[in-house]
């Protein structure tokens, strides 16, 4: 049985991580990108690769010749791992909020 180390998987996810984000979603060369639009961009970037995924398996089950099996799980993987990412996200800023509304003032 082959075991990943914490080191290969990092690496793999960051050689993959450029896949998953628009190019509208790095930060601007001389300044801070806003929270909001990174949050935007992510989320179309997700909704994106769903909506390629789906248009991947319809085409792979109308019999495509030009569509294969791997291309589809290949794609229903990389929308799914982002779907969790953006879910892990969405979380942890629920979280952080609910903390910060029981604080006392």
């Amino acid at each position: 049985m082959n075991t990943i180390g914490p080191e290969q998987l990092l690496e793999q996810i960051r050689a993959m991580s450029p896949g998953l984000q628009p190019e509208s979603a790095q930060p601007p060369p001389g300044g801070r990108a806003e929270f909001g639009n990174v949050l935007e961009n992510t989320l179309k970037a997700v909704n994106e690769a769903q909506q390629t995924s789906g248009d991947l398996a319809a085409r792979f089950e109308a019999g495509d010749p030009n569509t294969s099996l791997v291309d589809v799980m290949l794609a229903r993987q990389k929308s799914g791992l982002a779907f969790q990412a953006v879910t892990e996200v969405r979380n942890k800023l629920v979280s952080a909020y609910q903390d910060i509304m029981n604080m006392p003032v």
